[in-house]
């Protein structure tokens, strides 16, 4: 999904982009550029700080449904007073979250929202094979293996691209951080897991290595 988030406070919009790992995400910094993305571009929700420079959330917000504009809009703020709650949900927000906030309580809220329109995505598939984005398990007709956190998130960027190649250093900067002392020895031994339960599944892909490229999926038993 397609999410922009406009924020001023750079290490917080940074954080709820880390959050929603799996969507695109664009960052906005003020009202005025949150206003103009919002409107030239499609997204299937908006998450809107209220304090922001040149324009406020409310204004962003009454904007938008002026002009038709539909997008769902999560208000994200410390300001908790229940007039604001009010004043923003009569400027079109659908849902008021204040900070700070719990990153599981802001994943249910965004859920929610997609959900509501019937764009929230559980599943993601390639081939035979499909990953349950709710319960962790890899799935290949009437065959099921629950994954470890690590091999969930590797599976789902390998499911997410496709035929397109994802390298190793990708890998290691999304699932074990930009601070951590992990190699590209961890990366080829989690592929070496993967390998190994797709095969388990009798799953008709394949995670196939290009030199110097990285990894990327394509149809074919490993036989």
């Amino acid at each position: 999904m397609n999410i922009l988030v406009v924020e001023d406070e750079v290490l917080l919009a940074s954080s709820v982009k880390e959050i929603l790992e799996g969507h695109d995400v664009v960052c906005a910094y003020d009202g005025l550029e949150g206003l103009e993305l919002a409107k030239s571009s499609h997204f299937d929700l908006l998450i809107l700080d209220i304090m922001l420079p040149k324009l406020n959330g409310f204004q962003v917000a009454k904007t938008l449904r002026a002009q038709k504009n539909g997008v769902p809009i999560l208000m994200l703020t410390a300001k908790s007073d229940i007039l604001d709650r009010v004043e923003g949900l009569d400027s079109g927000a659908d849902y008021y979250l204040t900070k700070p906030f719990d990153r599981r309580e802001l994943l249910a809220c965004v859920n929610a929202l997609l959900r509501r329109q019937g764009k929230e995505v559980n599943q993601i598939s390639f081939g035979d094979t499909v990953l349950d984005l709710d319960s962790g398990e890899l799935i290949s007709g009437e065959n099921s293996i629950r994954l470890s956190s690590k091999e969930f998130q590797m599976m789902r960027l390998l499911l997410k691209e496709g035929k397109n190649n994802i390298s190793k250093n990708f890998f290691l900067e999304k699932i074990w951080g930009y601070d951590s002392d992990a190699t590209e020895n961890n990366v080829e031994v989690y592929i070496g897991f993967l390998r190994k339960k797709l095969k388990s599944l009798s799953s008709d892909i394949l995670i196939v290595a290009s030199r110097g490229l990285g990894y990327h999926l394509e149809r074919g038993k490993d036989d």
